[in-house]
């Protein structure tokens, strides 16, 4: 392990290069790791240099704790700054010999307690955190009441000054479901897809008098969710027409118009996968290309 340990510290900004590239691709173990995280004090999930992220915590927590001198985590979605998780999943391969009894109460016993290992241990045959999941799904929460929100749930919570209408949103809602071109709802990135299948898009008022909107897509492309949601408050609050959203996603294109609501009032809730059977090729079919319908006919 000694002579692991140079390798890995003597290639600097190299040094959390992939398990399968410091140890080889035999004598591993690929493990499943539950997590929930408030994303307050964090700069997102991905790890950046100078800045504190969820990745870079757990996985310096995991080096130590299994006392190896790399660890690259693969996570199934990679919430930006802010944003907090429930529910969040991710894989890391480790050397076999790594003992897992304990594992999660020791990680636990090392990390802030703004992040907490849920579960952990061996993955499935042919799962993989990220092109494995079926979907995910996030929760954005609002507090349209004349105080604001309640203090003990403001890091979670988004206190909106004017009154909204949730029976107006969720009609609205109903345009954007299905595959679609999400352009006018994400930030561009130079190679990236904007084609997703939004599968729930649900806005409810929960018994504290909260809004609750209820996202779930195959995936999300970057602040995707947090626009959706913002173009649905300018709808609730009667700023827009319920006929504006369709206008704007047929657009294609990135809109003034639309609100990107802050990232403190969402919260990844849930990722689904298939039996364990279709994991690997639940994998092949989410790396293929996605293709606009527009596109493709």
């Amino acid at each position: 392990m000694d002579a692991l340990a140079r390798k890995a510290s003597s290639s600097g900004s190299k040094e959390i290069t992939s398990a399968l590239t410091i140890f080889g691709a035999d004598g591993l173990q690929r493990l499943r790791i539950d997590l929930a995280y408030d994303g307050t004090p964090f700069a997102g999930w991905a790890r950046q240099p100078g800045q504190r992220t969820v990745q870079g915590d757990v996985e310096d927590a995991l080096m130590r704790v299994a006392r190896l001198p790399a660890v690259r985590l693969t996570v199934a979605g990679r919430t930006d700054a802010g944003v907090h998780a429930a529910r969040q999943v991710a894989h890391v391969d480790i050397p076999d010999e790594v003992p897992l009894g304990g594992l999660a109460r020791r990680l636990n016993g090392v990390l802030d307690r703004a992040v907490r290992i849920l579960g952990i241990g061996p993955a499935p045959v042919g799962f993989d955190a990220r092109f494995s999941a079926l979907s995910r799904r996030y929760n954005y929460r609002i507090s349209d009441a004349p105080y604001g929100a309640d203090p003990l749930r403001r890091h979670d919570t988004l206190a909106w000054p004017r009154p909204l209408d949730p029976a107006v949103m969720r009609l609205a809602a109903l345009a954007l479901l299905g595959e679609h071109d999400f352009a006018a709802f994400c930030r561009r990135r130079e190679g990236a897809t904007t084609v997703r299948t939004l599968l729930r898009l649900d806005v409810r008022r929960g018994p504290d008098g909260v809004l609750v909107a209820d996202v779930e897509a195959d995936a999300f492309c970057h602040s995707m969710v947090r626009a959706l949601v913002g173009a649905l408050v300018g709808v609730g609050e009667g700023r827009q027409p319920p006929g504006w959203i369709p206008q704007m996603l047929a657009r294609a294109v990135r809109s003034p118009g639309v609100t990107v609501l802050p990232a403190h009032g969402l919260t990844l809730v849930e990722v689904r996968y298939p039996p364990d059977a279709d994991l690997a090729a639940r994998a092949e079919v989410t790396r293929a290309v996605r293709v606009s319908p527009t596109l493709s006919g």
